[in-house]
């Protein structure tokens, strides 16, 4: 025997499955969230408002009795090097630094300037005049071939002959420190030539006073 639901039930039960039709509808017809990549150049702006701060919060307030430290200066440096890595500048408020690498001023074991090494030592020159720098330092290194003693040998030699070249174009009042340091002070890595390379150099810095 079969038996049919009778019309009260079916009233019952017809709200139930119309919220449960709506709500199936509402479901399948939410909209997908579009996949975007990661921000990146020429993403748009985020236009998020900044999160507020309250400006009475007590955990934002100095200690009773504490004090600031005095402003101070911060020492910002900006370094230039040339595509090939021959030449490298770095200025910051306080001094200015070129370094010169070996291959550019000398030839290979030598102290002797090259015909490049004139054109690109008097540009220097002219900074230091541009600067009224009275102080210069010379300071030659090279990489880690070869003993130590013949490294600081070569690297002060390199060093007196940038420094006599110089001073042919400077005023005779200007001092000099010269020093060679050999395989010291390396600023790449001596493991690969190309690091070799750019420890092999003559560095001639001084004070930033223009």
């Amino acid at each position: 025997m079969t038996h049919r639901p009778s019309r009260h039930a079916v009233a019952r039960c017809g709200p139930v499955l119309a919220v449960l039709t709506c709500t199936a509808l509402w479901v399948t017809a939410a909209p997908v969230p579009a996949a975007r990549a990661d921000s990146g150049p020429g993403a748009p702006a985020d236009t998020t408002p900044p999160v507020r701060i309250d400006a009475k919060d007590s955990d934002l307030r100095m200690p009773e009795g504490a004090k600031l430290a005095p402003g101070r200066v911060l020492d910002i440096k900006s370094v230039v090097e040339t595509d090939d890595g021959d030449e490298r500048r770095e200025d910051t408020n306080a001094k200015v630094k070129f370094a010169l690498q070996a291959e550019v001023l000398f030839g290979k074991d030598s102290a002797k300037l090259g015909g490049a090494a004139t054109a690109r030592i008097r540009e220097i020159a002219g900074e230091i005049e541009k600067q009224k720098a009275k102080t210069v330092r010379v300071f030659g290194f090279t990489d880690n071939l070869g003993s130590s003693a013949h490294g600081d040998q070569l690297s002060k030699k390199r060093a007196n002959a940038v420094q006599r070249k110089l001073s042919e174009n400077l005023d005779a009042s200007v001092n000099y420190e010269i020093r060679g340091y050999g395989e010291q002070y390396p600023i790449a890595d001596n493991s690969s030539e190309e690091g070799r390379r750019k420890n092999r150099r003559v560095e001639v810095s001084f004070p930033r006073t223009g």
